[in-house]
């Protein structure tokens, strides 16, 4: 660890501890991870069902070229030596067209992929910021954190709020 990030972390920490410490309640800070809301709430798991259907369907598309590809390259090899320059150079042509319209396939499949993930991750991403923000307030948090939040060394399994946040999260859909 770098010394600037040490020492940010450092007055992150008495920042935080300040801040929360302005109150005569108790600091009470819990922690929550995120990937696994996403994994097991019932709305992210029909998120990944749907992106992997979409997956599959992309593969499904692209997968006849890929294969017909492979094969042209292999029959190229295989009589490179006894065809003409000219018939070589049009096999060779043939197959980066072939390679070309793959990976255009390709691009676009991972374009709308990534449209897909927003359209269908993103509602979730901002309902489990409200579910947290409301736990935090009905519960008396000072902090919650993501359990993977950098500089977090050591998390007490006892202010886990995951398994509260998916069953909440769940609760509201």
């Amino acid at each position: 660890m770098t010394f600037d990030r040490a020492l940010m972390l450092v007055a992150l920490g008495l920042a935080l501890g300040w801040g929360l410490g302005a109150t005569n309640e108790p600091t009470k800070i819990g922690f929550v991870d995120a990937q696994q809301v996403l994994t097991q709430t019932r709305a992210g798991k029909s998120a990944r069902e749907e992106l992997e259907r979409k997956i599959r369907e992309v593969e499904t598309q692209i997968g006849p070229l890929v294969q017909e590809y492979e094969t042209k390259g292999k029959e190229l090899e295989a009589r490179r030596m006894a065809l003409s320059e000219d018939a070589l150079k049009e096999k060779v042509l043939d197959l980066q067209s072939l390679e070309n319209r793959i990976k255009g396939m390709q691009a676009e499949a991972q374009g709308k992929m990534e449209i897909d993930q927003q359209r269908l991750v993103g509602p979730i991403q901002e309902k489990f910021l409200d579910v947290v923000k409301e736990i935090g307030r009905e519960n008396g948090y000072s902090a919650i954190m993501s359990a993977d939040a950098p500089g977090l060394i050591y998390r007490r399994e006892a202010h886990d709020l995951t398994e509260l946040v998916i069953k909440t999260f769940d609760g509201k859909s």
